[in-house]
């Protein structure tokens, strides 16, 4: 029986590959697995791996988000600290709890994007501190 595509539902679209290469990105990092097998879709070039190729994939990708995990936490401990300022005084600065800033360095919590983005603007330009102080 035809394997059917689940993503256009396309009938005898899927075809078997083995040993495929393929590159997984997540914020700016890249990593490539080999040897991976599945099937992709002919029509719409949709990729289902069989499960151990998945669990590979899927365990590549999640060492990504680590590794951006840990270089998040180091920037935001630099930048607080470049901006001589105590973890409880930065929490207060972008609205986190008390202890938001000691989860965010022990990589414990993730900070929310507009909290980075505020480091990161503050990281550049440290004069406007002033302006939210």
């Amino acid at each position: 029986m035809p394997r059917r595509c689940p993503n256009c539902d396309s009938r005898k679209a899927m075809k078997r590959f083995e040993n495929g290469t393929f590159t997984i990105g997540h914020a700016g990092l890249e990593t490539t697995v080999d040897g991976l097998s599945g099937w992709r879709c002919a029509a719409c070039d949709e990729v289902e791996f069989d499960a151990r190729s998945a669990k590979r994939y899927a365990a590549a990708g999640d060492r990504l988000v680590l590794q951006d995990r840990e270089r998040q936490r180091r920037e935001v401990r630099r930048i607080r600290r470049k901006l001589g300022l105590s973890q409880v005084a930065a929490a207060r600065l972008t609205g986190g709890g008390h202890n938001a800033f000691s989860r965010y360095e022990r990589g414990e919590a993730v900070p929310l994007p507009a909290v980075v983005n505020l480091l990161r603007l503050l990281d550049k330009h440290p004069e406007l501190l002033k302006e939210l102080a």
